[in-house]
Formats: C-alpha cells, sequence, structure tokens
C-alpha cells in the first residue's frame, strides 16, 4: 500500500476538463556586484568615522579648518584633557575625561576669528571670566585682558591631519612639566598636538541656499523678478521680455549683481514701481 500512495503525484486538484496550467520556470538572475567608488567608500567611512568621534567626547565635533574655529571651544590635548581656566586666570591640563563626556565649563572658551583673510586665520580667545587669553612674560597662557591685541592672537595651523597652536611670540602651545599651558616650543611634536573642539552646528560653506526667485533659466529668473515688481493689465509679461540678451543675466549671476541687472532691464520697460 505505502508503494502505490508513493506513486502518487502530488499536487493541487484539477477538475475533468479543466486544462493545465503550465509555469514558467524562472531563471535565477545572480545579483549584480555594484562596483564602488573607493574614493566614495573612504568619504563614507571617514564620515561614520568623525561623527563616532564627535558621539565619543559628547558632541564636541573636531575642527579641521579654520572658518570653523568660531563659538565655543575646547582646546584638547592628549589623553582626553582639555586646557582648563582657573580663578587666578593661568590655564593648566585638566583632568582626562571618560567616553561620552565633553569639557567641563571651566574648559570652554570663546573663540572669535580676527580680521579677514588677510589676517593670517589668527584667532581670539575669551575665557568663561569673561576675559581674553593671552601670553605673559613667563609664556604662560593668562586669562586676564580686557581688549584684543597683538599678544591675544593665536593661529590655528593644520597640517597632514594635524593640528596645533601657534602663539604670538611665534611658539607652539603644550603644557610644561607642571600642566601649565604655555607657548614655549619652536617646533611641534606629539606634545603639541591639539584638536578644537566646537559643538555649535556645523557649517556647510560649500552649499549655496538659492533663493527661489533665482532658480531655474535666465528667462525663469527675468519672469519671476518682473511680475513681483511690475503689473500689466494685460498680464502678457512673458511678451514684453527681451529674450534675445537674456545671457547677460547669466553672466551678472556669476559676477554677483544679479539684481542690480534685473533692475537695469525693468528700468527700460519704463513701469517699474521699485525703479529710480
Amino acid at each position: 500500500m505505502e508503494e502505490q500512495f508513493a506513486k502518487v503525484k502530488s499536487g493541487g486538484l484539477r477538475l475533468k476538463g479543466e486544462k493545465v496550467k503550465k509555469h514558467k520556470k524562472h531563471k535565477s538572475h545572480k545579483k549584480r556586484e555594484h562596483e564602488e567608488d573607493p574614493a566614495e567608500n573612504e568619504i563614507k567611512k571617514r564620515k561614520k568615522e568623525y561623527k563616532a568621534d564627535g558621539d565619543k567626547h559628547g558632541g564636541w565635533w573636531v575642527a579641521e579648518k579654520y572658518h570653523e574655529v568660531s563659538g565655543p571651544v575646547a582646546i584638547q590635548f592628549s589623553n582626553n584633557c582639555y586646557m582648563k581656566a582657573m580663578d587666578n586666570g593661568k590655564f593648566v591640563l585638566g583632568a582626562p575625561h571618560a567616553d561620552g563626556e565633553g569639557p567641563d565649563p571651566e574648559e570652554i572658551l570663546m573663540a572669535m576669528r580676527i580680521g579677514g583673510e588677510g589676517s593670517g586665520g589668527k584667532i581670539s580667545l575669551k575665557s568663561g571670566f569673561d576675559r581674553f587669553l593671552r601670553l605673559n612674560k613667563h609664556e604662560q597662557m593668562h586669562g586676564v585682558s580686557e581688549a584684543v591685541g597683538r599678544l591675544e592672537e593665536f593661529e590655528p595651523v593644520w597640517q597632514d591631519g594635524k593640528c596645533a597652536v601657534l602663539g604670538p611670540n611665534n611658539k607652539f602651545l603644550t603644557a610644561d612639566d607642571d600642566d601649565l599651558i604655555v607657548c614655549t616650543q619652536l617646533t611641534v611634536g606629539d606634545s603639541e598636538i591639539v584638536r578644537i573642539r566646537s559643538n555649535k552646528e556645523k557649517e556647510d560653506v560649500s552649499k549655496k541656499i538659492i533663493p527661489v526667485e533665482e532658480r531655474g533659466s535666465a528667462a525663469d529668473v527675468e519672469l519671476k523678478f518682473t511680475k513681483k515688481f511690475m503689473k500689466f493689465q494685460d498680464h502678457k509679461y512673458k511678451a514684453r521680455l527681451d529674450y534675445e540678451t537674456q545671457g547677460q543675466i547669466l553672466t551678472a549671476k556669476e559676477q554677483g549683481n544679479l539684481h542690480e541687472e534685473l533692475l537695469d532691464r525693468r528700468e527700460k520697460l519704463k513701469s517699474d514701481r521699485m525703479c529710480k
């Protein structure tokens, strides 16, 4: 009996006269392996490591460029120690921090960029005691100044992904044998390598926010501004625009005088309420 049942084909119930549907066999396709760009993988890996480093330090990320050194900052030395302000105005190397901890209030400074592009990338630093940092005659960091002068100017320097801070005496920031913060070294070694950390929202200077009116082709831009500042009873805006010279709009946009060019073009229409 068991042998007879074994010969019976298993499957769905078929009624008499019902056509048997043939099922197409689906070929198994191998998934294509997309070769990712090694450079792109490196960028993703670096961003992941960068975020993990910030989380490890209480959300304080590492400044890697001059424009990022602004607002609340903390200067970190090796062993997860930060430069710390004392009530006598001097600065020492603070105690090590555990993972996930940010700097203490006494270790937070206010950084301000000095001058423009020709300033050499210098900054001033203000302590929590509302005094600017400077070097005293012993080349020690001292937070006692009420204003910024030459001795209150410091310059963060980056090279090969590492950072050091150059003092107003052209010597680098470090900690001496008594853990006092000083500017005494003419060259950079392991003891002079620091990390300037910030917790402000990171700016993306490469990403420009383009206003809605300035988006689209030259014709679109001129039409939007014309409708914004001019009114015609017949609403025939497009018929009044000079399409042959709209290349001037793109040139003006690249040169940074887009609004002046559009105003001049509207003046020619003799109906601009915002004209002179």
